[in-house]
């Protein structure tokens, strides 16, 4: 019934559906950089510092085996860089490069369209969205 109070999980449910994976715009980034996304995922989590791969992985939600195949990946095309942790000199630290930067700038460039159902709002359902939203964001 409509009139019914849904519960959290409804609506969370209904959100995800109506939101989707993203997926377009990550094939998207993928066919403009020739990266596939896991790389992209790698070099936005760098974005706030030099990490070791153990944490990174964990940053990016990543297995620790596959951050590091990652990592190889990016440090054999120049995107990112390990060094020495000068704390601890048995751990290295993974950066990303300038280039890697450049790559991260023109992925996230990449236009990620609101699905056709938000486009069919009216302005003030849209201003109510966006209200509830940032209210979710918090």
């Amino acid at each position: 019934m409509p009139d019914e109070v849904p519960t959290p999980d409804e609506v969370w449910q209904l959100l995800i559906h109506v939101v989707g994976t993203r997926d377009r715009w990550k094939r998207r980034i993928t066919e403009r950089t020739g990266l596939p996304f896991s790389r992209i995922k790698i070099l936005r989590t760098l974005r706030s510092g030099p990490m070791a791969v153990k944490q990174l992985a964990a940053a990016a939600a990543m297995d620790p085996p596959a951050a590091t195949v990652t990592v190889n990946d990016l440090e054999q095309r120049g995107l990112v860089l390990r060094t020495v942790d000068p704390a601890n000199r048995r751990c290295k630290l993974v950066s990303i490069t300038e280039s890697g930067r450049e790559v991260l700038a023109d992925a996230l460039a990449t236009s990620d369209p609101a699905p056709e159902s938000i486009a069919t709002l009216s302005d003030s359902e849209r201003v109510t969205l966006r209200a509830l939203l940032h209210k979710l964001d918090r």
